[in-house]
């Protein structure tokens, strides 16, 4: 199994920054669970061994973890002098004041990770965090990162406004799941479409990659970890919405109900029985989570919008909520083969729908941003009316431009009708109060396109102008048609 580290490269020069800046430095490193925290702190590490000390808290006592960390400072002070098994510090604040100590003499980073464990069984220890800081710490040369996969005790004990530590940190990073792009690197033995099988499943969490078998298929990989004697993948949904919620289970009624293609909110309270207050408190915290997102269409960005649309962010969980969570006790029996079999039907589908759309939709952010198109956008998503979708839009209000898209996931090479269906939904697009719009087009189809679309696409799509002389709504910069080939391509290469 492949295990080596993969991306990161913008965070860890971050971190080398910090690092050989002439003040102290305190991180605030945050994240949802497997993400890659550990391994991100304990890579860095690795290159600064002399004058780096990571230390893990554990679900342990207070006392327990006062002396296992004052054991590993005094390991790092003296390496050649192993402390007694009983050593302890009197408190922590001792210790504090013991690696401010030993940064008055030289640079030192100290990394203390799983850090809500310490703040669960020691109180008042963000204060006493605090005081160290204020009067100690930043006056020494540490580098400090604190770390922490909690989110719900995170955000209130070191990132809020009221938490004793706001504004002493000099750097938050909030560490979001690996990009698509970075599939390439870690799993070289898959294609593109393996690939994006894999990370429709499992999403970009290095943790549930480092599970997978690159000898075997992905959905070889997917009926293994879902045997009776693997049951994390299972278990891993409750304990992510555990962080926030003491009550999940109308959370996971809300989840549930989206990630099987409910997106609007009256619908939503339908389906689970809500009623408004509760469909919107519940929608609300999920939210503040980052589980789900509130969408509006491209051309309308108003937080108002009537025509918002809910989705699960993270694809594990809306994997997890469509095609898995309806068959726990199947699984449990070790039944698999239906389930795969429900898979295996409804994953194409699934893949048009949302993890396509998503890739093609961060191909025109990053492909915008690196000059590669005659317009750029400053934002990207898609857009819809009551009788049509568009996979892909990203539009500039500023020089009034738009970029319109459509995808395509099908064995088949794409043809020259989606084109035109897409010259035909432009006018339905553009802003009809205003004129001087510039409109790209872009196609994307998974097996590429068919010889006719790729001769005709830009006389069709310069045919959706107005045909009015009294009208100049809009012009047409260009199409680009794409295949999944080149879209793998080009997220690996721009993928730190």
């Amino acid at each position: 199994m492949q295990t080596s580290f993969v991306g990161r490269k913008d965070e860890l020069a971050v971190m080398d920054r910090a690092w050989t800046s002439n003040r102290a430095e305190l991180i605030i490193l945050y994240g949802r669970r497997r993400v890659g925290k550990t391994r991100l702190l304990t890579h860095w590490i690795k290159q600064h061994e002399q004058d780096g000390l990571y230390w893990m808290a554990e679900a342990t006592s207070a006392f327990d973890q006062l002396r296992s960390f004052s054991q590993a400072l005094a390991d790092f002070e003296d390496p050649d002098v192993a402390a007694p098994p009983d050593m302890s510090y009197p408190n922590w604040e001792y210790a504090l004041r013991r690696v401010a100590r030993l940064a008055q003499e030289r640079r030192i980073a100290l990394f203390i990770d799983e850090v809500t464990y310490l703040l669960d069984v020691t109180p008042g220890i963000v204060g006493t965090f605090q005081k160290a800081w204020d009067q100690w710490l930043s006056n020494s040369n540490i580098f400090l990162a604190l770390c922490g996969s909690q989110m719900a005790l995170m955000q209130r004990e070191l990132l809020s406004h009221d938490a004793p530590l706001y504004g002493r940190s000099t750097i938050q990073m909030k560490l979001e799941p690996l990009r698509f792009g970075a599939t390439s690197r870690f799993f070289p033995n898959y294609d593109a479409r393996e690939r994006v099988t894999l990370y429709t499943i499992w999403g970009g969490i290095p943790a549930y990659w480092e599970r997978l078998d690159q000898s075997l298929p992905v959905l070889d990989n997917l009926r293994l970890l879902l045997s009776p004697a693997n049951s994390w993948m299972m278990d891993e949904p409750r304990l992510l919405l555990n962080d926030f919620v003491n009550d999940p289970h109308n959370y996971v009624g809300v989840m549930r109900t989206i990630a099987k293609g409910t997106h609007t909110f009256s619908a939503i309270g339908r389906q689970t029985g809500l009623s408004m207050g509760h469909t919107s408190q519940y929608l609300s915290l999920l939210r503040d989570t980052s589980f789900v997102v509130r969408r509006t269409p491209i051309s309308d960005n108003s937080p108002n919008s009537r025509r918002g649309r809910y989705y699960v962010t993270d694809p594990y969980l809306r994997f997890y909520y469509r095609f898995l969570a309806a068959h726990h006790s199947k699984l449990a029996l070790g039944q698999q083969e239906q389930t795969l079999d429900l898979i295996r039907a409804g994953l194409p589908e699934y893949i048009r729908q949302y993890t396509w759309p998503e890739l093609c939709r961060e191909w025109l952010l990053r492909a915008s941003d690196r000059g590669e198109l005659p317009v750029t956008v400053e934002d990207a998503g898609a857009e819809w009316r009551r009788n049509f979708t568009l996979d892909v839009a990203g539009i500039n209000e500023t020089d009034k431009q738009l970029v319109l898209g459509v995808c395509h996931w099908d064995d088949e090479l794409a043809g020259l009708n989606l084109l035109e269906e897409l010259a035909e939904r432009t006018r339905s697009v553009v802003p009809k109060d205003e004129d001087d719009w510039t409109v790209y087009y872009l196609g994307f189809a998974r097996e590429g396109w068919t010889s006719e679309a790729q001769e005709k696409a830009a006389k069709v799509l310069s045919a959706a102008r107005p045909s009015s002389r009294a009208s100049n709504r809009w012009s047409v910069a260009g199409v680009r048609l794409l295949s999944l080939e080149e879209v793998d391509e080009a997220l690996t290469e721009w993928t730190p």
